[in-house]
């Protein structure tokens, strides 16, 4: 099994602005960048989901999944110390009895 082609943002871009430029198809271009036909699709349909923002890179999300990974996990840590407050007000007012 061959090694996985990898290529960079700005890359996909020009292939992409190619493609919606009717210049190439998206069949020519995957034959010429000796990829499969639904990879270059692909980068074409997420271009125009996200325009700017498509092709985050690995390892990077796109704005909108980071903004909501970063509030589950803020809804996870407020849960957690609601849990905390429920137990240590149970706590003391079991005491004051």
């Amino acid at each position: 099994m061959g090694q996985r082609k990898k290529f960079d943002k700005a890359f996909k871009e020009q292939v992409v602005l190619r493609i919606l430029s009717n210049e190439s198809t998206i069949g020519d271009s995957a034959k010429e960048l000796d990829v499969h036909y639904t990879t270059v699709r692909d980068w074409v349909r997420y271009y125009k989901r996200d325009g700017a923002n498509a092709f985050p890179g690995s390892g990077n999300l796109a704005p909108e999944e980071d903004e909501m990974r970063k509030l589950r996990k803020q809804l996870a840590d407020l849960k957690e110390e609601n849990e905390i407050l429920k137990k240590a007000a149970a706590y003391f007012a079991k005491n004051l009895k």
